[in-house]
C-alpha cells in the first residue's frame, strides 16, 4: 500500500528498501571492461533522498563515494543548454536508441548525429560544446557539482580516468567518426580527456541527490538562482526518462516512472519533480548496465510513497 505522500516520513521507507534489497540473491556483477570499477563489491548497497529544502535521507553506504560514470551526463546537458539554449539539438536528437550505449552502427546510419545526449556519442556532443563554452568542461562540471552538493572535496579519482583512457577505443572511435561529420569541435584527443575525467568524478549519493535537486525545482539552483526554464527543466526530466537508462529505458519507466539515469559505476538518480530527488548506488549490474539493486530500490521506492509522474 502506498503511503500519502502529504505526510510521508521518508526514512522508515529507505529503510524498509534496504532491508528488502538485503534479501537480493542476486545483484548483477561490476562493470569489467574498466579495469578500476570491476573489484567493486556487488553487495554495497547505498540510497538517499534529497527534499527540495536540501533535507537529505539516506540509509546503507549513501555517504561512500563511488564513480559517478553516465550520471554526469545530465549536469554536462543542463549546463550546455544553460550556456547555449537549444542550438545543441542541432547536433544530437532526443529518442531513445533501442541499441547499446556505446554503439557505432545507428551513429553510421544518422550520419554522425546521435539518437540522444545520454548514449556515448551524444555525451561526447554534449561534452565538447561544454568545452568549447568554457575552456574546461570537466572543471566547470566538477564545481558545479561542488556547489550544489555543499561538498567541496569531490574530486575526480585519477586512476579511474586513467582506465578509461587506456580502455576507451570506442569512445576515440565514436569521437573520430563523429569528427569526419564535422560534429565535433574539439580536437577529439582534448575532448576523450575531458570526457574520461567527467566521467571518473566520484561523489556520494547524497551528494548526487543534492546536485539533482535542480531538476525537481523546475530549473532553480539551491542558491535560489535559475539555471534552466522551466521549458528547459522539464525537457531534461522527458530526455531522463525516455534515453536515461540506456536500451532499457521503457523497462526502467514501467517499473519505477520517474525520469532517471543511470551509469556503469552502479549508480541511478532520480526525480520526482516538484518533491524531490533520489540516488541509489550498487555497483551489480544487469546486462544492461543498469544497477539490479538500484531498479528494484527505485521500484520499491515509487510503490510504497506513490511519489511517480505516472
Amino acid at each position: 500500500m502506498a503511503v500519502s505522500s502529504s505526510s510521508l516520513t521518508l526514512q522508515p521507507v529507505l529503510d524498509r528498501i534496504a532491508a528488502e534489497i538485503e534479501n537480493m540473491p542476486a545483484r548483477g556483477r561490476p562493470a569489467d571492461y574498466i579495469p578500476a570499477l570491476a573489484a567493486c563489491d556487488p553487495r554495497r548497497f547505498g540510497m538517499a533522498v534529497a527534499e527540495l529544502d536540501g533535507t537529505v535521507h539516506g540509509v546503507g553506504d549513501w555517504r561512500q563515494p563511488f564513480s559517478a560514470q553516465s550520471l554526469t551526463k545530465v549536469f554536462t546537458l543542463a549546463l550546455v543548454l544553460a550556456g547555449g539554449g537549444d542550438a545543441l539539438w542541432e547536433r544530437v536528437g532526443r529518442e531513445p536508441s533501442g541499441n547499446p550505449f556505446n554503439s557505432l552502427v545507428q551513429l553510421e546510419y544518422e550520419n554522425g548525429i546521435p539518437r540522444n545526449p545520454f548514449i556515448n556519442a551524444g555525451a561526447l556532443v554534449v561534452t565538447d560544446r561544454l568545452h568549447t563554452q568554457t575552456g574546461d568542461a570537466a572543471g566547470t562540471l566538477l564545481d558545479f557539482l561542488r556547489a550544489e552538493s555543499g561538498n567541496e572535496h569531490l574530486a575526480i579519482n585519477k586512476d579511474v580516468a586513467a582506465s578509461e583512457a587506456a580502455h576507451g577505443d570506442r569512445n576515440a572511435a565514436l569521437g573520430h567518426f563523429m569528427a569526419s561529420y564535422g560534429n565535433i569541435g574539439n580536437p577529439v584527443p582534448a575532448l576523450l580527456d575531458q570526457y574520461f575525467r567527467q566521467c571518473s568524478i566520484e561523489a556520494s549519493c547524497a551528494d548526487l541527490a543534492l546536485a539533482t535537486g535542480f531538476l525537481a525545482r523546475h530549473g532553480v539552483r539551491a542558491d535560489g538562482t535559475r539555471l534552466l526554464t522551466r521549458s528547459q527543466a522539464k525537457q531534461v526530466n522527458a530526455v531522463m526518462l525516455t534515453c536515461g537508462t540506456y536500451d532499457a529505458a521503457g523497462e526502467f519507466a514501467y517499473r519505477v516512472g520517474l525520469p532517471g539515469k543511470s551509469g556503469v559505476g552502479g549508480g541511478i538518480i532520480a526525480v520526482v519533480p516538484g518533491r524531490c530527488t533520489l540516488c541509489v548506488w550498487s555497483p551489480g549490474l544487469d546486462e544492461r548496465g543498469n544497477s539490479v539493486a538500484g531498479v528494484a530500490a527505485l521500484e520499491r521506492f515509487t510503490t510504497l510513497t506513490g511519489l511517480s509522474v505516472f
